[in-house]
């Protein structure tokens, strides 16, 4: 039985890019994992991604770009506001400007370079680097 999606998404994420392979598929899908799997093609951790409707809620094939050192989801689900961001970075990220937080804002869900942008704070969803 899973628990948590986004967990399950990320862990199959980082092993197929251990083993090498080109591509992995996704299944159960969420918008959530729609949305991370997003920011992460935009920052070139992920090629592609596409939604293949299977009858049974579909699944994601992923086509992955080799550039995965690590992935996954944060928990509990802090709540950071945008004064705090920093401490997050130096906890989650191996350098500073290298890798990316994934949050959970009130303008969707973003990378935490866009809230710093925005000026905003949210909820630390996953990291990758």
């Amino acid at each position: 039985m899973q628990q948590d999606l986004l967990n399950d998404a990320l862990v199959a994420l980082r092993h197929a890019d251990l083993d090498g392979r080109p591509s992995v598929e996704i299944a159960p899908t969420s918008r959530l994992i729609a949305e991370v799997l997003r920011i992460f093609r935009e920052h070139h951790y992920i090629e592609e991604f596409t939604f293949v409707p299977t009858g049974r809620g579909g699944k994601y094939d992923v086509r992955l770009s080799r550039r995965i050192n690590s992935c996954g989801v944060i928990k509990p689900r802090l709540s950071v506001p945008y004064g705090r961001l920093e401490r997050y970075e130096a906890r989650f990220l191996p350098a500073q400007d290298f890798g990316l937080l994934v949050l959970s804002t009130s303008h969707g869900v973003l990378s935490h370079q866009k809230a710093r942008e925005l000026k905003i704070g949210g909820r630390l969803l996953a990291y990758v680097y």
